[in-house]
């Protein structure tokens, strides 16, 4: 699932070309992608003009200057791509005159919705904490989100969205490896010099995965259909049975939440 460096990536590409840019059409191929009755999704899109494009969380929001907001997420396969050509897996298509935007979903979890601008950010404070890279986002604001679940694994905590937003399976692995802190560990054990490392690796690692422009670890794209080029810097995500590249051990691999999870056990305490 693209998770906030990817995202990021896509909503700084759509603020590029279409921000500004007034919807002239929008064919929907598959109603089911849309949370919205499709006669109101036309009503409030078409013929609307973008002001900008937000993430929050994993979310991209679309602003619109009549009042409204799309809403997207991505799920596992979504994807938006700039002047792609329309194919089985394409759900939904903006149009601005000649220029097109797809919105792509393999495996059909993603959507989109509509909703009213002011009501947007009581709407998503309710679904979603703070965001890791903004400075009010404190080890202090940090640490009271450990302290909500203590008795939970800290790589299952740092991917509850409702205490810190946008981390997914990927960059929770990569900020314990770069925070020498098994995922493993209850969040009540980490002493108040290791949750400052592991709160520093959260940022740094998603800042780091911006730069590369994401992680195609699987099916994610960029709004131009490149990958992103994080993937050579991932330290043990997918690398499960390789040796960790800091050390030589051979890096173990166990199942947390459902997820797979990969750690060094001689780098990880």
């Amino acid at each position: 699932m693209p998770e906030l460096p990817e995202v990021e990536t896509i909503k700084r590409q759509l603020n590029k070309e279409v921000a500004g840019k007034k919807i002239t059409g929008v064919e929907v191929l598959a109603e089911k992608t849309l949370r919205t009755p499709k006669a109101q999704f036309l009503k409030y899109t078409v013929g609307a003009k973008i002001i900008s494009v937000e993430r929050r969380a994993k979310l991209l929001i679309i602003n619109l200057n009549n009042g409204w907001s799309i809403l997207t997420h991505l799920k596992m396969t979504g994807q938006y791509v700039y002047n792609g050509e329309a194919h089985q897996h394409t759900r939904v298509v903006f149009c601005f005159g000649k220029l097109k935007i797809m919105f792509n979903d393999i495996r059909r979890f993603g959507y989109l919705d509509l909703i009213k601008t002011d009501d947007l950010k009581k709407f998503l404070d309710k679904q979603y904490g703070p965001e890791p890279l903004e400075k009010s986002f404190t080890v202090m604001k940090f640490t009271e989100a450990l302290a909500k679940r203590p008795n939970m694994k800290i790589k299952q905590l740092l991917l509850e969205q409702k205490l810190i937003a946008g981390i997914g399976n990927i960059y929770a692995q990569e900020a314990c490896f770069m925070a020498g802190v098994l995922p493993t560990r209850q969040s009540k054990s980490l002493k108040p010099t290791e949750i400052k490392k592991l709160f520093d690796s959260v940022r740094k690692v998603m800042t780091e995965a911006i730069k590369y422009g994401g992680s195609s670890a699987e099916n994610y794209i960029n709004l131009y259909g490149e990958k992103g080029g994080f993937v050579p810097h991932l330290k043990v995500y997918g690398r499960e049975g390789l040796k960790c590249k800091q050390c030589g051990s051979v890096l173990k691999f166990v199942k947390l939440g459902g997820r797979g999870t990969v750690y060094c056990e001689t780098c990880q305490k």
